[in-house]
């Protein structure tokens, strides 16, 4: 079920956001009145799910059909929606322009007025940026709308009292359990966010510690990002907290067990295990074998004997560590939220180009994810603040992954228009159409490769 809703929530999130970035090529295309002949959402080889299309002043609609109606052509400059079968992406075709359809045949026919080609630089410029503009934009509403519906909630690093916990790569390069950040290059941090971004581009620069009461001072090698993308880990750190049952899932090895929500569990086979991250580790190793759990109900130590799952999973819901420590709260007016948005969509697009380095190196180009590691990232609940603040988060990478300057992306038809409005000289239709090529292998590599480390990370964890 779980992956199911990740799914759904894959689909229609990249769904929204195709339809959002192909209408802001539609409404620029519109405003400058060239032809946009079809508008779709996912790709549709060999036939369409659905076809709409307005003729003669009336609605048609054509289901699972290989082709428009041959009548359709009557309104030319009508628009053709409807959505495809495979579901990568969509688009939104304008008339006269070498894309990913590649009609080289209309680019053999006269000129037009109404086409792409016939319009000046400036406004193809401002055709070809609106689908990213658009999802920029649209990354900015999602954040204030999030802000104004829910607010900020975190918990201070300074309100953490257990410390964090720390991944194994952190370990091996001098954290300790219960280290509570204070600084990284003299810097403080006020959430775990903050800090771990901060590490992950201090390249050597002392990180200052609290650890039990002393202050300690660490410093990084300069190749600890890439360490930490070879571990392939989830997590940098995470706050200590207790192992509090919220909730038992029916038929689990908990709910045979007996497990009730509000069990608090501190041991396994007698030895202490205070958090959940140590409960988590020791649960591992005893994957599949019986042991004694040890827990509190009501204030009173009890023991149960509990199988965990092969996975090392015992399915129960932990309690969420925003209800174990004071949380700071932020909350925004309707007029507060859009600038407060504004400074975290901005924020989110500035760290995510930081990050984007880290793929051009070993570890990174192994880390590379598709589908699947898109998917992911969404919860295996539905959860709108999270879907949304996912959302919103894929609309950033959208638009800057479509602005690089890759023929086929946006930015490769920018580059080639801005050397156009430079130089004077406007590529020919036959570079146009070998780059468009070469674009589209690109992207074809990618995709595979993306989605094979998807498929080989998968096959790891049989």
């Amino acid at each position: 079920m779980g992956i199911t809703i990740q799914i759904a929530q894959l689909l229609l999130s990249l769904g929204l956001l195709v339809i959002v970035h192909e209408l802001g090529h539609f409404l620029a295309a519109r405003a400058f009145k060239a032809r946009v002949d079809k508008f779709y959402l996912f790709f549709n080889p060999l036939f369409s799910i659905i076809r709409a299309k307005r003729v003669n002043k009336k609605w048609r609609l054509s289901w699972f059909s290989p082709a428009p109606p041959k009548e359709w052509a009557e309104n030319p400059d009508n628009t053709e929606w409807g959505v495809g079968w495979v579901p990568l992406g969509g688009y939104c075709k304008i008339a006269g322009m070498i894309d990913e359809s590649m009609d080289t045949e209309t680019m053999k026919q006269p000129m037009q007025a109404w086409e792409f080609r016939a319009k000046p630089a400036w406004q193809r410029l401002i055709i070809i940026t609106g689908g990213v503009l658009v999802n920029f934009v649209t990354a900015l509403a999602i954040y204030a709308m999030i802000l104004y519906a829910w607010g900020k909630e975190y918990i201070p690093i300074a309100n953490a009292t257990y410390g964090y916990d720390y991944c194994q790569t952190a370990l091996n390069n001098g954290f300790v359990g219960g280290d509570v950040i204070l600084a990284v290059n003299g810097k403080a941090p006020e959430r775990l966010g903050e800090a771990v971004e901060q590490i992950l581009y201090a390249d050597g620069e002392p990180v200052t510690l609290l650890r039990a009461g002393d202050t300690v001072q660490l410093t990084l090698p300069a190749d600890f990002s890439q360490q930490l993308l070879a571990a392939n880990g989830r997590y940098f750190a995470q706050e200590r907290i207790p192992f509090v049952v919220e909730m038992v899932t029916g038929g689990s090895p908990a709910a045979a067990a007996g497990l009730q929500s509000g069990d608090s569990i501190v041991g396994i086979n007698g030895a202490h295990t205070l958090f959940f991250a140590q409960l988590s580790d020791s649960l591992l190793r005893y994957a599949g074998k019986p042991i004694v759990l040890n827990f509190f109900r009501n204030g009173e130590l009890r023991s149960q004997e509990v199988t965990p799952t092969e996975n090392g999973k015992l399915g129960v819901g932990r309690r969420s560590p925003l209800s174990f420590f004071k949380t700071k709260k932020l909350e925004y007016g309707f007029f507060e939220s859009i600038p407060a948005g504004i400074v975290v969509g901005t924020e989110t697009l500035v760290s995510y180009v930081k990050q984007f380095k880290i793929i051009f190196t070993k570890e990174g180009a192994k880390n590379l994810g598709g589908f699947g590691a898109i998917g992911s990232l969404f919860d295996t609940t539905w959860n709108w603040a999270h879907f949304w603040s996912m959302t919103a988060f894929l609309s950033i990478i959208l638009a800057f992954l479509n602005i690089l300057p890759i023929p086929a992306f946006d930015g490769g038809h920018m580059i080639f228009i801005l050397y156009e409005m430079v130089s004077g000289r406007k590529p020919s239709d036959k570079f146009l159409e070998r780059s468009q090529m070469v674009g589209l292998a690109i992207i074809v590599l990618l995709f595979v490769f993306a989605n094979g480390n998807d498929i080989m990370r998968w096959l790891a964890t049989r």
